[in-house]
């Protein structure tokens, strides 16, 4: 062989291999649904290209996968004759896993998780499953338009290197052959392939035969042993429910079920049929900047790309399944798809398809809905800034925690809290902060719990700004009971006299701590708001709030000063303390304490925390 060289396998596959050989999945069997799944994605790459270059077909007959078994040596070899590969991409392929992030998500995972036979599935990487079951792997493949004495040899026993050199193939396309360990010899069965096969590759579009040997008669015939029509093409009464979910599989490398799908025809003014799935569970890589998305895209049952973006809003990003288009031109591409109104269309109808198949999931099984929610919750909630069209609907798929239930899970649908609210409610009330704890026990809820009011508590680092564009729902308006507003002073019992005189009294007192603070807070006054605790912090109905602040800040953008009006408890002993305090410096004292206290409660830090400290421990002794 010309070209030999060793290399070694980049530091991320090393460690995938390594839990690969360990087993890392329960069912060993479905590494021959990856390489089939993975032979069906070279003939569909190729079908693409040969829209624009015919030749690439040339030489070797329809498009399809073969299964040979070789009992005596041991061996399973599956070759197709799709799209091939040259020396430079089998170096790509098999020897690295492109995704950033990567080496931190394997090094991040505990023992407990490598024992988790679905982890592997989360990266789309199929074929090192292939060292599940053999000890050793042989790659020979050529490249669709390369010379016979172009093609490439690639093997590996799974350990820390692989080898590489130049070899003739007669034909286009890859041919894997496994080495197959002691003891798993049921993968040498003709009738147990035929039944894998069956099992999870019976939807490929794709002919998979398998090698048929009469040692009398000295033949060899090839058996198709799948149905090869392409599923979505099918009618639904004819498609079982084991058969939606091996090809949500084969479409998403996921190794766990769908939570719902939605297969749909549509004729007349446009026509197109779609096959939409909706996870059970994240992709590891979903926050990554990287993360692919979107859905496979045919025309005229022809594959055109992969993850094309286009026809889903950012939100739904975790949508998998595929279009087939017959609006489309064949040679449709990325930019054309970028402004076609065919394209807007489509879009529009599929993003009204997911919000519908999600509300069918909610309404008919709330706790299969709680998980997808604890799995893409965060992206739906981006959606109240992205589709302002769809609003109304994705304001009722939203879910949150609230003082109603003592916990932190998001359980609570907008529906829930209206049907709740108070006689004479106007508003729904929420508060944002940096945790559940911190919302939890604000200050600021203290009336309400009083009243017992219910407020939602939010927590994500998006819900400030998804509160942003979710201003209203069924009529009633969204008030942040951190920010200064006429209905929350009306929710305080009526004033008796008593606290009228009592007011009056510190009237030289507010006009004391104005005087003090100055510019540094926009008003001070007094507010019945609060039972347990002395003061606190609130921004100005139009003013930035505090989490918005932080989201600017995090984002490295420079955001307007918050200025905070301070809000005294009247009733609280230490406010009378403070107003009581004739020392200029002693007041202060008490004044500045006060006011740090509020501050750490609304935004969870200080400036100079030590400050506050000395501060505090002055008093105290005092």
């Amino acid at each position: 062989m010309k070209g030999q060289e060793t290399r070694g396998f980049q530091s991320e596959v090393k460690q995938l291999l390594h839990l690969m050989i360990h087993s890392l999945y329960s069912n060993k069997e479905i590494f021959l649904r990856e390489l089939i799944s993975n032979a069906s994605d070279a003939a569909d790459k190729l079908r693409f290209k040969a829209l624009s270059d015919a030749n690439l077909y040339q030489g070797d007959g329809d498009l399809r996968v073969r299964l040979s078994v070789d009992k005596e040596a041991g061996t399973l070899t599956l070759s197709d004759n799709g799209i091939g590969m040259t020396r430079e991409e089998v170096i790509e392929n098999l020897g690295t896993i492109a995704k950033s992030g990567t080496k931190a998500f394997l090094e991040s995972m505990g023992s407990d998780q490598v024992k988790d036979s679905q982890l592997i599935g989360q990266f789309g990487v199929g074929f090192y499953s292939a060292f599940i079951v053999a000890d050793k792997v042989t790659v020979r493949t050529r490249a669709a338009n390369a010379a016979a004495d172009q093609a490439v040899y690639w093997e590996s026993a799974g350990e820390g290197d692989y080898t590489l050199a130049d070899i003739e193939k007669a034909d286009r396309g890859t041919e894997i052959t496994l080495h197959l360990r002691e003891g798993e010899d049921e993968f040498l069965d003709t009738w147990r392939v035929k039944n894998i096969v069956g099992k999870y590759s019976d939807h490929i579009a794709l002919p998979v035969e398998i090698e048929e040997k009469d040692d009398e008669a000295e033949t060899t015939t090839w058996e198709k042993i799948n149905k090869a029509q392409a599923l979505w093409t099918r009618n639904k009464s004819d498609i079982s429910e084991d058969e939606y979910k091996e090809f949500y599989k084969h479409v998403s490398h996921d190794f766990a079920d769908p939570l719902i799908w939605s297969h749909n025809r549509v004729e007349g003014k446009q026509e197109y049929t779609s096959l939409l799935y909706i996870p059970a569970q994240a992709p590891w890589d979903m926050w990554n900047r990287d993360h692919k998305h979107g859905l496979k895209l045919y025309v005229q049952r022809v594959f055109i790309m992969d993850d094309a973006e286009q026809f889903m809003p950012t939100y739904l990003r975790f949508v998998r399944g595929l279009i087939d288009s017959n609006d489309l031109p064949l040679n449709v591409s990325r930019e054309i798809l970028q402004d076609s109104r065919v394209t807007q269309s489509l879009r529009t109808a599929l993003t009204k398809r997911t919000l519908q198949m999600l509300e069918k999931l909610a309404k008919d099984d709330s706790e299969k809905y709680l998980t997808f929610w604890k799995a893409f919750g965060l992206a739906l909630k981006e959606g109240p800034a992205e589709d302002s069209a769809n609003l109304p609907t994705i304001a009722k798929l939203l879910r949150f925690a609230s003082t109603k239930n003592d916990s932190a899970e998001q359980t609570v649908t907008l529906e829930d809290y209206v049907s709740r609210m108070a006689e004479g409610q106007e508003k729904i009330y929420f508060i944002t902060a940096d945790s559940y704890a911190a919302a939890k026990n604000s200050p600021h809820l203290e009336l309400f719990r009083k009243k017992g009011i219910e407020v939602l508590l939010l927590s994500d680092r998006i819900d400030e700004w998804m509160m942003s564009y979710l201003t209203e729902f069924d009529g009633k308006v969204f008030q942040s009971v951190s920010k200064a507003d006429d209905s929350l002073e009306k929710l305080a019992d009526e004033e008796t006299d008593a606290q009228k005189e009592n007011e009056k009294a510190l009237e030289p007192f507010v006009e004391r701590v104005k005087t003090l603070l100055g510019e540094r807070v926009k008003e001070v006054r007094l507010t019945h708001r609060l039972t347990d605790t002395p003061a606190i912090v609130v921004t100005g109905a139009d003013e930035i709030s505090t989490q918005m602040a932080k989201l600017f800040a995090a984002a490295g953008q420079e955001a307007p000063e918050v200025k905070y009006i301070f809000e005294i408890n009247p009733e609280h002993r230490l406010v009378k303390q403070a107003a009581d305090t004739q020392d200029d410096a002693k007041f202060a004292d008490w004044i500045e304490l006060l006011l740090d206290q509020a501050l750490f409660a609304e935004r969870g830090t200080l400036e100079d925390p030590n400050q506050f400290i000395r501060r505090m421990n002055q008093l105290l002794l005092a």
